[in-house]
């Protein structure tokens, strides 16, 4: 009985050991699930939606925008740092939630495309997408210098707050969407059997990110989020010690949270975020 309860035990722990080496070995499978398109079909769908493609000084497309309007410029930017699924485009809310308040004078809003997402090429992890990150908010500068806000959806909590830190008096302000406070805790949420604090290799943590960002925190954070516990985003707004504002929809889950642009929603994290100091 002994020898045969032995057996088992080394056969579950073999088993378990594998799981592991599986699962660090292809960890990002397990984390990005990013959708692809060719340039051209990303194009005809931008222009379905009124958008255009943004590019970098070396031509690539790095994400969307509007089409500036004769006669008017927005006074704020905000670079948008898209959920996990999809890619940029599925989040043309964004563009008409915040683009069309005071009729496109406040917010030039632009979507950044993740490398291996889309059409865009490049590896998934949070090397890339910081990499990304900081090539947009360079694009962006060299246009002109409007002040520039971020906003980190989901996955993008992370190097929205990783810019934001690594550029605290560029980024004028940070709005996030079913945030993250550290994507090792997320992950042990979802895998509560394994080790993977001690596997994973993007640890974006977002509660260090923004310990010293001298700006205004806007969040927004569902109530019965199955993908980011709500308690994630709670952690990450009561450790943020500067202006903040947290907006919570207790029934919602994760991508229930209500996007209508005529949603008060809007107006108020627009409101919070261009208030005076």
């Amino acid at each position: 009985m002994t020898r045969r309860l032995l057996r088992l035990g080394r056969s579950l722990a073999f088993a378990w050991a594998a799981v592991v080496i599986l699962v660090a070995v292809f960890q990002r499978s397990f984390i990005y699930f990013p959708s692809r398109a060719s340039e051209a079909a990303l194009i005809a769908e931008a222009q379905r939606h009124g958008l255009e493609a943004w590019r970098d000084a070396s031509g690539q497309i790095i994400g969307w925008r509007r089409p500036r309007q004769p006669g008017v410029l927005a006074a704020n930017r905000l670079l948008v740092f898209h959920g996990n699924a999809g890619y940029a485009l599925h989040r043309w809310f964004y563009i008409a939630g915040f683009g069309d308040l005071d009729r496109g004078r406040t917010w030039d809003v632009h979507l950044l495309e993740y490398p291996g997402y889309g059409a865009r090429s490049g590896d998934l992890g949070e090397k890339p997408f910081n990499a990304a990150a900081s090539t947009a908010l360079a694009t962006l500068r060299a246009e002109d210098a409007r002040a520039i806000f971020v906003l980190g959806e989901s996955i993008g909590t992370g190097p929205a707050c990783a810019l934001a830190a690594a550029h605290p008096l560029q980024i004028a302000g940070v709005c996030l969407v079913t945030p993250f406070a550290r994507l090792s805790e997320v992950a042990a949420h979802h895998y509560p059997f394994l080790p993977v604090r001690l596997i994973l290799r993007d640890r974006w943590d977002s509660v260090a990110a923004l310990a010293h960002y001298p700006g205004r925190l806007a969040a927004r954070i569902a109530g019965q989020d199955e993908i980011i516990p709500a308690a994630q985003g709670r952690v990450l707004f009561d450790g943020f010690t500067g202006p903040k504002r947290l907006w919570i929809e207790p029934g919602a889950h994760h991508n229930e949270l209500e996007i209508a642009p005529t949603n008060p929603w809007w107006r108020e994290a627009s409101d919070f975020l261009l208030a005076a100091p």
